[in-house]
């Protein structure tokens, strides 16, 4: 983002990688991306681009012992690479929080629900039990929890995968984060559950002045809820702009292909979809030019040799790629 303000969110050249197997893995390399106040972002890409591996970077969740960090990570001026372990558990949580994927898992099934948000809330707030145990009430209620009182009671088995990802909202507000992480929060549920629970997270968003990083690989989520998207690929960042820009004049062969591939009420019924041919590369092993350019139509030798530089084609829209020239009209 080329601007003058002073993100909140401000990840410069990250690096994260895993070292546990016979090669080192690559997951995220070079990434940077800025999150102002009160601004969403969602990061999209296939699988493997190493969207996750960012966000839960943030919150440095990586094994330590099989992973290496680089870069900064500036969340509200402090950098989390830097942090202590005792400082690091104070950041988590009171100044960001994360919505998993698959709530089943992330929440402690023996325990019920309700408990689990009242220690989240304790372990920050300097406030009596009852006094969690009211907080924790009024935040099912916020999510439009039916019978909250009843549902505080219930172990996470005993919920609905709406109700537990509406439960899992209330876990990561528990202790009114600044910044929240949603890691494809909607992917495990139902159409129709998938909609409502957008709508509420960009309710709450904006109820509460959060700052959103939002992980999906749909991009008609992230056309709900962002106010910009970064694309990534083969864990670099290849495109970000304002979701519009993104939406209307994508820049980078990649992210046109990813639109074309998308079904939508401009595509006649019966009309065969674009696909995007091969396979994305190996992280172990990564090419020297432009990951996508042995997948791009429009690559030329240049592509494989270096590395394109990114190219800022408005004050807020820019593409990592050689071929922006020929990527201007709209799709």
């Amino acid at each position: 983002m080329n601007t003058t303000e002073t993100p909140f969110v401000d990840i410069r050249d990250l690096t994260v990688t895993f070292t546990g197997g016979k090669s080192p893995v690559k997951a995220v390399n070079g990434v940077t991306l800025a999150v102002k106040r009160g601004e969403v972002v969602a990061l999209i890409g296939e699988s493997g681009s190493g969207k996750s591996v960012t966000l839960r970077s943030i919150l440095r969740l990586h094994n330590a012992a099989r992973s290496k960090i680089e870069g900064q990570i500036l969340v509200g001026g402090q950098d989390v690479v830097q942090l202590s372990n005792s400082a690091l558990s104070s950041f988590r949580g009171k100044v960001a929080s994360m919505i998993f994927q698959e709530p089943l898992l992330a929440l402690d099934p023996v325990y019920t629900v309700g408990s689990q948000i009242i220690e989240a809330i304790l372990r920050h707030e300097n406030i009596s039990r009852d006094q969690a145990r009211a907080r924790a009430l009024s935040l099912f209620e916020r999510v439009r929890i039916p019978s909250p009182e009843r549902r505080l009671d219930a172990y996470p088995h005993e919920m609905s995968g709406g109700m537990r990802q509406r439960a899992m909202i209330s876990l990561a507000l528990a202790s009114e984060p600044q910044l929240l992480l949603a890691d494809e929060p909607t992917t495990a549920l139902d159409a129709t559950v998938q909609i409502q629970i957008l709508l509420l997270l960009r309710e709450l968003q904006r109820e509460l002045g959060l700052s959103v990083i939002f992980v999906t690989h749909d991009l008609g989520a992230a056309v709900e809820v962002a106010d910009r998207i970064a694309v990534m690929y083969a864990g670099r960042i290849v495109e970000q702009g304002t979701t519009r820009a993104i939406m209307r004049t994508p820049r980078h062969p990649y992210t046109r292909a990813l639109l074309k591939s998308l079904a939508h009420g401009a595509v006649k019924k019966g009309t065969r979809l674009e696909t995007i041919s091969g396979s994305p590369p190996d992280l172990t092993k990564l090419p020297p030019g432009c990951a996508f350019a042995e997948r791009c139509s429009l690559a030329q030798e240049s592509c494989k040799q270096t590395v394109p530089e990114l190219v800022w084609l408005t004050p807020d829209h820019s593409a990592r790629c050689l071929r922006t020239d020929q990527t201007a009209v709209p799709i």
